[in-house]
């Protein structure tokens, strides 16, 4: 009898474990299962800011036979264009003024001899700020220089945002907010739920120009992540 008793205690213990090793291994097929429905979306942030510094080369050339005699204009052109800029906001320690690049024509080896003036002087006065309204300005009224008698060119005016950190975090946030939006939406379609993250990772900023307003910029950033679909 206890031999018998002993038998069927067995036969239970063994399939209590069958069942129990059953459940365990749907447990694990089910999780598996779960953990293959995923979908890979993106999200973008935009956002155009205006540029906060601003830099502004005027460069401007004169030439003639007495050397001497075009470092003393270069001198006097450099002041006023100097007195310009300080008695329309800008500070002097904005200003930098680069030393003159000299040509001499009779020295030249490619020269063909055939020069109007022995020298010549390119100087540049580089305007470095983060008044870029004021700078933008002052573009407009450049032509005083003239009547001052001095023949300016701008080269190429470079417009910079330098607060890119102020505003990643609310970018980001915001780019996030976007991709799951996008999940949700192909669950949805899919009959499905979005469940937890997988993987997340995040694009590099960029800045880039408008066209016609160089002064306004646009940065984008894309975050690529990987989202849970849950029955």
């Amino acid at each position: 009898m206890n031999k018998n008793l002993q038998t069927i205690v067995g036969a239970l213990l063994i399939a209590a474990g069958i069942f129990f090793l059953g459940i365990f291994i749907k447990a694990g097929i089910d999780n598996m299962a779960f953990r293959d429905r995923q979908v890979t979306v993106k999200g973008l942030a935009e956002r155009e800011v205006q540029a906060n510094r601003v830099t502004w080369p005027i460069q401007y050339s004169v030439a003639g036979d007495d050397l001497l005699a075009l470092y003393d204009q270069m001198t006097r052109n450099n002041e006023k264009i100097v007195n310009f800029l300080t008695t329309n906001g800008i500070e002097k320690s904005e200003i930098s003024i680069n030393p003159p690049d000299t040509y001499n024509a009779t020295t030249n080896q490619y020269s063909s001899g055939n020069f109007r003036y022995n020298y010549s002087l390119t100087c540049n006065v580089t305007v470095t700020t983060s008044k870029v309204d004021k700078v933008r300005q002052l573009l407009d009224r450049q032509s005083e220089l003239l009547k001052e008698g001095i023949p300016y060119s701008n080269s190429y005016i470079n417009y910079e945002y330098t607060a890119l950190n102020d505003i990643k975090p609310e970018m980001i946030a915001e780019a996030t907010k976007n991709a799951r939006e996008a999940a949700a939406r192909f669950a949805e379609d899919s009959g499905s739920k979005v469940g937890k993250m997988k993987t997340a990772s995040q694009g590099q900023f960029s800045i880039e120009d408008q066209s016609a307003t160089p002064f306004i910029k646009k940065v984008r950033v894309v975050s690529t992540i990987v989202y849970y679909l849950e029955d």
